[in-house]
């Protein structure tokens, strides 16, 4: 079974067992959507969800003081693939992207996108060439041209420098 990843708890939030969460997605509002989480190989039933500026607040069954809460601190929570929501058209889960070739429109290969770097304003696409250099592209239109997640490609519109270190 393929699982994706949601976030990483941080700390312990009170003494009632409540976990402060890292999300690892850009809509928080998600985690009242979903019923329950993997935490190692234990699932977890969400009883609440709450939001403080950037992060998650949840409660989850069977954590019910500070010690439980304490015992996970650290540990990523996982939701198996197909639970997942539904995205936009022409937006992307992050594991989908990693690992695509990246090539111009013209068909030349240009590298490999190895990480996102998620910014408020926008994402940057972390690219490494063959040589194993990388560069980031701004993860905007007037950049990326289309993302075909079936052929694994990402065609782009470099400017002269970009690539330069």
């Amino acid at each position: 079974m393929d699982y994706v990843k949601l976030g990483k708890i941080t700390a312990p939030v009170g003494i009632r067992g409540e976990v402060r969460v890292y999300p690892y997605t850009d809509e928080m509002t998600r985690f009242s959507q979903i019923p329950s989480v993997l935490i190692g190989t234990q699932s977890y039933d969400l009883l609440s969800a709450r939001y403080q500026k950037n992060v998650v607040i949840l409660k989850l069954a069977g954590v019910e003081d500070r010690n439980a809460a304490e015992n996970l601190k650290g540990k990523e929570l996982f939701l198996p693939a197909e639970d997942m929501w539904e995205i936009p058209e022409d937006t992307f889960f992050i594991r989908d992207l990693i690992g695509m070739t990246v090539r111009t429109r013209e068909g030349a290969v240009v590298g490999e996108l190895i990480n996102v770097i998620q910014h408020p304003h926008q994402d940057l696409y972390e690219i490494a060439d063959a040589e194993g250099r990388s560069f980031l592209l701004p993860a905007v239109s007037e950049f990326v041209l289309d993302v075909d997640l079936s052929a694994r490609t990402i065609t782009v519109r470099l400017i002269e420098g970009m690539m330069d270190e």
